[in-house]
């Protein structure tokens, strides 16, 4: 009897937890006849708490942020080469039943039917050229960092007291960092 319990809590322990937050999946630079544009894709969750929010109207910005530095021979200075900056807009509009994804200064947007949809969107990151073609030199290695993150600073102000207080507010990603050399 004594085992049988000792299983069920075991297998109790290990069921599968439900991962909300922002996580990346991968991330590259890739090289094209101008510059580079980088490629990432995002694992992103909504716990209850914030699609309880989203669904009555509060807007979600999410800001995609990319560096690209070369380290220096001391180990604690790099210099800077590039850095970017994508700002996404998640809006719910219940009369419509319908979820909006807008991109940087809100002249393109997209509808989706499902949230699903329109976090699939945020999660496919396709930029054009970011890094000029020149800015990178032959034979050296750069290190390249993204994340993507809700920007509590654009919630409403008492969202952003609830931001503060609470770990259900927290999206954000890890920084996710990787090495290119040209």
């Amino acid at each position: 009897m004594l085992a049988a319990l000792a299983a069920a809590l075991l297998l109790i322990g290990t069921a599968p937890a439900r991962a909300d937050g922002i996580t990346v999946r991968q991330a590259v630079l890739v090289a094209g006849d101008n510059g580079y544009h980088l490629e990432a894709d995002f694992g992103i969750t909504l716990n209850p708490t914030l699609r309880d929010a989203l669904r009555k109207g509060v807007a979600f910005y999410f800001v995609m942020e990319f560096d690209l530095s070369r380290p220096h021979f001391f180990g604690w200075f790099h210099e800077r080469i590039a850095s970017y900056e994508q700002q996404y807009k998640l809006t719910y509009n219940a009369l419509t039943r319908q979820y909006r994804v807008t991109i940087g200064a809100g002249t393109l947007f997209q509808n989706f039917s499902s949230l699903e949809s329109a976090l699939g969107l945020l999660a496919h990151v396709r930029s054009g050229d970011i890094v000029p073609r020149d800015a990178l030199q032959e034979n050296v290695t750069y290190d390249a960092e993204v994340r993507l993150r809700l920007d509590t600073s654009q919630l409403p102000k008492p969202f952003q007291v609830n931001a503060i207080a609470s770990r259900d507010w927290n999206a954000n990603s890890d920084w996710y960092r990787w090495t290119v050399t040209r």
